[in-house]
């Protein structure tokens, strides 16, 4: 079997209250999914520009202080994914979806527990949620 590629990717867990950012995505992996915004590292860039980068494409936010959450690895398609995720606090404005986001909104546990939510993101929600 030959070895799959790794490539890093990193993701954002904003919290707003008791609401989580959410983007619906709009292309593989994971089409039509609800994930945290983020995508693949870029050659050159550091973890925390490309988790910047990525949530400006795909909500236009932007946020202040950064911190490393998680990291997980993620199998794609034909590729598997080196992924850190990151936590921020909302610093205001509202999201709006663009690049390969087809929706960008805030939303509650019980809400995500209603959307087709990729696993990995449903179970950092109820750790940070608390529920």
């Amino acid at each position: 079997m030959a070895e799959r590629t790794l490539l890093p990717a990193v993701s954002i867990a904003i919290q707003r209250n008791d609401t989580l950012l959410l983007v619906r995505r709009g292309r593989r992996p994971s089409q039509g999914y609800y994930a945290f915004p983020g995508g693949r590292v870029e050659a050159g860039e550091s973890l925390e520009e490309a988790v910047r980068r990525e949530l400006a494409e795909e909500t236009g936010l932007a946020v202040e202080t950064l911190s490393a959450l998680v990291r997980l690895q993620v199998a794609g398609d034909d590729i598997d994914y080196d992924l850190q995720v990151f936590f921020a606090h909302y610093a205001g404005g509202e999201p709006v979806a663009d690049d390969d986001a087809e929706e960008a909104a805030f939303f509650t546990l019980a809400d995500m527990q209603q959307l087709d939510v990729l696993e990995s993101v449903l179970a950092v929600a109820r750790d940070l949620l608390g529920k």
